[in-house]
């Protein structure tokens, strides 16, 4: 599923006309043209080209198991959310934008730093969920520093919001800009789980700034302990 295929150089593709287009637009539409996750996005029926990068990560860390409970926080347009289908997993989705249905899944709209939103992925998981993930991203600025604090706080908010609902040995992953997670979000994360790591999916392109962090192994609520590990990738 992740080994995807280069887009030959001779057969890259031009838009035709660039009339009433911007060129930061012009620009877009032609890396879209040429994007083989997009391609292979559409060819399977994935939502976005996002869903590689949760397979990617599914590869390598072993998150998506058959049966696990899954809350997709930020879950629009849906890709994380079937890729985890696709594997077994139950699953409840939950954004404050609507997301069309997705046999299988459990939608839900709202936000999810709300009390009464976390009770309805609580309810509609059945139980304590064995994964939370957060492919949530601010609208960026373009100014770095802004856009890090941004960020961080998206994820500070996810973990949160997972260390409310996640069973012991849990798992988490949230995506942060390249600069290095912040000190305090990486000691909370290394004393509630037993690993850290960062990792980027082969399907992030590569002059994007998005990082994901994977923590797995919940030690439950308890910041008592301190021994758990970083990772570099």
């Amino acid at each position: 599923m992740t080994k995807m295929p280069g887009a030959p150089r001779h057969l890259a593709a031009r838009l035709k006309t660039a009339k009433g287009r911007s060129a930061g637009s012009q620009r877009w539409l032609e890396r879209q043209l040429n994007d083989p996750y997009v391609r292979e996005a559409k060819a399977r029926g994935y939502r976005s080209r996002a869903a590689f990068k949760l397979a990617e990560l599914d590869e390598r860390f072993g998150l998506l198991k058959p049966g696990a409970r899954v809350a997709d926080l930020g879950a629009a347009p849906g890709g994380w959310t079937q890729v985890s289908l696709h594997k077994g997993a139950r699953v409840v989705a939950l954004d404050l934008l609507p997301i069309d249905p997705i046999p299988g899944a459990v939608i839900l709209q709202g936000d999810f730093t709300d009390v009464e939103a976390e009770a309805r992925v609580e309810a509609a998981l059945g139980g304590e969920a064995d994964l939370v993930l957060s492919d949530m991203a601010p609208n960026t600025t373009g100014h770095a520093a802004t856009d890090h604090l941004r960020i961080m706080a998206l994820a500070e908010l996810a973990l949160d919001f997972a260390t409310r609902v996640l069973a012991p040995g849990g798992a988490f992953v949230a995506k942060v800009f390249q600069g290095g997670s912040e000190k305090a979000f990486l000691d909370t994360l290394k004393r509630r789980f037993a690993n850290v790591r960062h990792a980027k999916p082969p399907a992030s392109r590569k002059d994007s700034a998005e990082l994901y962090v994977v923590a797995t192994g919940f030690r439950g609520g308890s910041e008592s302990s301190s021994s758990g590990r970083s990772t570099p990738s």
